[in-house]
């Protein structure tokens, strides 16, 4: 059991979960878009988003501690491998492609390393994570770009109102993914983080989450084309999702968040790819 312990925390820590989440989202355009099943993008996205999340959350640590935990070594192992994936799916996509992921690299770089003037900053630490109040927006930007975006971009499928509203909706989507975390990290946060239940407070956070989910679903009547399957599943994925915020509190679960929470698209894909096989 203590093994099988360690395997699972590896595999949340090692942002296993969170690109298989990324992943997941990036499967649904293609779905939705009917595109067939896109290897070389939909595995580019998967590495990307463990080397991205594993260089935000652990380059302090490594570049401070000389003597790291043998877990961290593990993951650094693992990204490192990661990268070396990332590459090489890399050069399978096209031109067009390469720009989109040039431009959202850029921000997960700025996002992570220390750049702009010190009074834009709290605690010190002068990277755009660190910007009172703008984490959730920058995570949501990117997710909303990478799996919306980047897999329609690589398939020549033009951008046109659809594709918009779905971005919009991918935004709201990750936004409302997050408030879970952001209640939970409460009791942990600066004050100076300016975080939505920081300013608003636990009761308003789930109100907006739920107001968020709304819009959600109500922008896809704004679409050309919809199909029954998607609109099913994405009306259950938002009533779920809706549920986790309402539960979610300061002190929940060490998994809550981190597996169930952020395993949600990964449940919209399955959800999605087994109305589709039964019809």
């Amino acid at each position: 059991m203590t093994m099988l312990k360690k395997l699972f925390d590896f595999y949340i820590n090692s942002s296993i979960h969170v690109a298989l989440s990324v992943f997941s989202l990036t499967w649904i355009t293609l779905l939705e878009y009917d595109i067939p099943y896109d290897t070389d993008v939909l595995y580019f996205v998967f590495f990307s988003s463990i080397t991205g999340y594993n260089f935000v959350k652990y380059f302090g640590i490594s570049k401070f501690h000389i003597r790291l935990a043998t877990w961290l070594k593990a993951i650094q192992v693992f990204s490192f491998f990661s990268f070396l994936m990332l590459c090489y799916y890399i050069l399978k996509l096209n031109t067009a492609s390469l720009l989109c992921i040039v431009g959202f690299g850029l921000v997960t770089f700025f996002y992570t390393m220390p750049f702009l003037p010190t009074r834009f900053f709290i605690e010190n630490q002068y990277n755009l994570r660190r910007i009172s109040g703008l984490k959730v927006y920058f995570i949501a930007f990117v997710w909303s770009g990478v799996t919306v975006f980047l897999p329609l971009i690589n398939n020549d499928r033009s951008i046109d109102g659809d594709v918009v509203i779905t971005s919009i909706q991918r935004f709201l989507f990750v936004i409302v993914l997050m408030l879970p975390f952001e209640i939970r990290d409460l009791q942990y946060d600066s004050l100076k983080l300016a975080t939505i239940p920081q300013k608003i407070g636990v009761r308003w956070t789930k109100i907006i989450g739920a107001l968020l989910l709304i819009c959600f679903c109500f922008l896809e009547f704004f679409k050309n084309n919809v199909t029954l399957n998607y609109l099913i599943v994405l009306f259950a994925i938002a009533l779920i999702t809706m549920l986790f915020v309402i539960v979610s509190k300061k002190n929940q679960g060490i998994y809550y968040s981190s597996f169930f929470v952020e395993g949600l698209p990964i449940l919209w894909l399955i959800m999605l790819l087994f109305l589709n096989y039964f019809n």
